[in-house]
């Protein structure tokens, strides 16, 4: 199996099977109701590590929760640990209702702050961090493949971490004095403060995976300077860190980014609320892993019309496949992980055994579940089709409502109509 690698610009190739491979996604900050774009790197997370299972791999997947970070100081002063505990909840019951299960561990990172600790101080003992007034700085100057992953120059990068008592305005902080209003902290060699967000990262990675693993993920925007600062804290430590960093593209409504400081965004809670987990996932699948996907009415619509189709070929009987059929949807899969060449695979398919075995890759296996409308909305049915064949269709779209406010959606088909589980 082969997947797109940030770090080298191009398709690299998996251990064989049974590998392991071990997988540390990025996961949300944890300072309000996550919005739908977090969910994309935790699904393809998720159906990465499916997928390598129905492989006969070994797949381990770690989704860390980023519980110590400024934004949520700054969204609850004084009440910081009380927003991170309660945003983390939102989070843990919003992405489980996309059904496809949760990763094997999901680490805070107040649950790690000795040994982040532990590792600020090796890099202090080894010359690549030194403190400045209860701040800890890490010293970009000092390695040399700074900026390899994003292709950035050192003339190009902007200042991360405002101090006038920097050695360098690229240094960015592993270590934070705690400041005025700042409710939590923990003690330190430099006194009272809090890690920096990448030391986080790098630390909770390791400690769950090892100095070295297969597969670093998350959102493009983490390339730099999140993704960045992780290689320069590990390598500098002596560990070789991923082996493979997959950035998933972007979500973004309506052609732009999806953003909580623009105001464009959808919760997780209210996309599923509103279009229901089965369309969400397909509309994941429509776009590739490392491609933008736009988010809007319309291709949620389109999305829900491709569900509702893979659900009608199980209303009808089964038509065994050519041979080579899961042979050729596994190829898709293998080559850099294609959903959408996959998912017109499986829109070629009748068979019922092979396109519910595909459809549980991604979760998506309740589509093959043909259900029987209870007698009470299919008399709800019945009376709609009377009342519109004489005519009355303002009593028939009033039946429409009730038999869909049941949780039932009926389509006009020839000779009658047909009852549909609304999802």
């Amino acid at each position: 199996m082969q997947l797109y690698d940030t770090y080298t610009r191009r398709k690299q190739e998996l251990p064989a099977a049974p590998g392991p491979i071990r997988m540390y996604f990025c996961g949300p900050t944890v300072y309000a109701r996550a919005h739908i774009g977090n969910a994309r790197p935790f699904v393809i997370g998720m159906w990465l590590r499916r997928w390598l299972a129905e492989r006969g791999y070994n797949a381990r997947l770690v989704h860390n929760i980023t519980d110590i970070n400024d934004k949520i100081y700054d969204a609850a002063p004084g009440a910081s640990a009380e927003l991170a505990a309660r945003a983390t909840e939102w989070y843990l019951q919003d992405t489980a209702d996309f059904g496809l299960g949760m990763p094997d561990e999901l680490p805070k990172a107040s649950e790690m702050v000795p040994q982040i600790v532990a590792a600020i101080e090796q890099l202090i003992d080894r010359g690549y961090a030194y403190e400045v007034d209860g701040d800890v700085y890490y010293r970009v100057a000092k390695f040399a493949d700074y900026g390899k992953l994003s292709g950035q120059r050192p003339e190009q990068m902007e200042e991360q971490e405002p101090n006038a008592r920097k050695e360098d305005p690229r240094d960015f902080a592993l270590w934070k004095a705690n400041k005025p209003g700042e409710d939590t902290w923990w003690d330190s060699p430099w006194g009272r403060g809090r890690p920096g967000w990448h030391i986080e990262c790098s630390v909770m990675a390791e400690e769950l995976l090892g100095p070295s693993f297969e597969i670093h993920g998350g959102g493009l925007d983490l390339v730099f300077p999140h993704h960045e600062n992780e290689i320069a804290q590990s390598h500098a430590l002596g560990h070789p860190f991923a082996k493979l960093w997959a950035h998933n593209g972007m979500l973004r409504f309506t052609g732009a980014k999806m953003s909580k400081s623009v105001g464009n965004i959808a919760t997780i809670r209210e996309a599923l609320d509103r279009w229901g987990r089965e369309t969400l996932l397909v509309f994941f699948l429509t776009a590739h892993w490392a491609k933008p996907i736009d988010y809007s009415d319309e291709t949620l619509a389109a999305a829900e019309a491709r569900a509702d189709r893979l659900r009608e070929v199980f209303r009808n009987p089964s038509e065994p496949a050519p041979d080579g059929e899961w042979e050729r949807f596994a190829a898709a899969l293998d080559d850099d992980f294609n959903t959408p060449e996959a998912l017109s695979i499986m829109h070629s398919w009748r068979d019922h055994e092979l396109l519910r075995r595909a459809l549980d890759v991604f979760g998506l296996a309740s589509l093959g579940q043909t259900d029987e409308a209870p007698a009470g909305v299919r008399e709800l049915a019945e009376r709609r089709q009377e009342t519109r064949a004489n005519g009355n269709f303002a009593e028939g779209d009033r039946l429409r409502s009730q038999i869909e406010a049941a949780g039932w959606v009926v389509r006009d088909v020839a000779g009658g109509f047909q009852l549909v589980p609304k999802r």
